[in-house]
């Protein structure tokens, strides 16, 4: 009898071993009071919340060229935090022009207050109904945060998405906005053909106007839309300044911003196609490091 027990306590361990990775991995509570930062995480059949850690080293006032479209949501998060109505809100447009960097300043500049920041990636807002239930009563103020959210064209899953934005942000409670951003300002590529056969021929979609309207409602979900443009020149060697005082006062670098130093920027900026606030503090993180390094040697 003790030899059939043993063979079957050994043939149990056996299945419990081939059953252990497909089971839910056991997710860890998070203490909102300290955590001001997480982004939802899939796990093998598990989904849960990670905390991270979000660099604070740039605020609101860093954001120049953009205070129309700061002020905006700036405003509408305070509306937000104090109970009032507020927009889930898109920003959309040029690359590398501030729109990340806002939503994570507002972060630095509201945490103290309770705000919340939760970032879900694409390809995991079908889990939003999971998400915004999870956060529903909390103390907190939450906005969930999906960066570079577009679709390819062919794609067609944007009309799940579509479906899962529109039942989960109408009845998402008091406590929790959606901020995305985007290139693109309807979120799809828009092309020419879209535009072109309206008349109505053989074979021809009987309604095509729809059909342009259903690549766009997508966008439609959010109530704030905020555009962001390339840089002028002037607005580009602005911020340039901007950063170079920014990175140079610590080490208490003395330098003036000379016609030789803006030609410098320009061509930086040239040689990577790109006028906008990413490659000016880029610029500004190369040119105050080497003046430092000179400084030493």
């Amino acid at each position: 009898m003790s030899e059939l027990i043993n063979a079957f306590l050994q043939r149990a361990n056996q299945v419990l071993e081939k059953l252990e990775p497909l089971l839910p991995t056991p997710a860890t509570t998070v203490d909102w009071e300290t955590v001001q930062a997480a982004s939802w995480q899939r796990k093998g059949n598990s989904s849960f919340f990670r905390p991270i850690a979000l660099s604070a080293d740039i605020q609101l006032a860093d954001l120049l060229g953009v205070d129309q479209q700061r002020e905006q949501l700036q405003r509408n998060t305070l509306q937000f935090m104090r109970g009032y109505p507020a927009n889930h809100a898109l920003l959309w447009g040029a690359r590398g022009t501030g729109k990340s960097s806002i939503v994570r300043a507002l972060l630095a500049a509201y945490a103290a207050q309770g705000l919340r920041l939760i970032e879900v990636e694409r390809n995991e807002l079908a889990d939003l109904p999971f998400i915004v239930e999870s956060l529903a009563g909390l103390p907190q103020h939450f906005i969930v945060f999906c960066d570079d959210l577009s679709f390819e064209a062919g794609e067609g899953d944007y009309r799940i998405l579509k479906s899962v934005l529109d039942g989960s942000l109408e009845r998402a409670p008091d406590n929790v906005l959606l901020y995305a951003t985007s290139n693109r300002r309807h979120l799809l590529p828009e092309q020419h053909s879209d535009n072109q056969n309206w008349q109505h021929g053989d074979g021809g979609e009987l309604h095509p106007s729809e059909a342009v309207e259903d690549k766009i409602a997508l966008s439609d979900r959010f109530g704030l839309w905020l555009s962001f443009y390339p840089f002028s020149q002037d607005h580009y060697l602005a911020v340039v300044q901007h950063w170079i005082a920014h990175y140079g006062e610590p080490a208490q670098l003395s330098w003036q911003f000379t016609d030789a130093l803006a030609k410098e920027a320009i061509s930086w900026a040239q040689a990577r196609g790109n006028r906008n606030g990413r490659c000016a503090a880029q610029f500004a993180k190369q040119w105050v490091g080497l003046q430092l390094l000179e400084q030493k040697a």
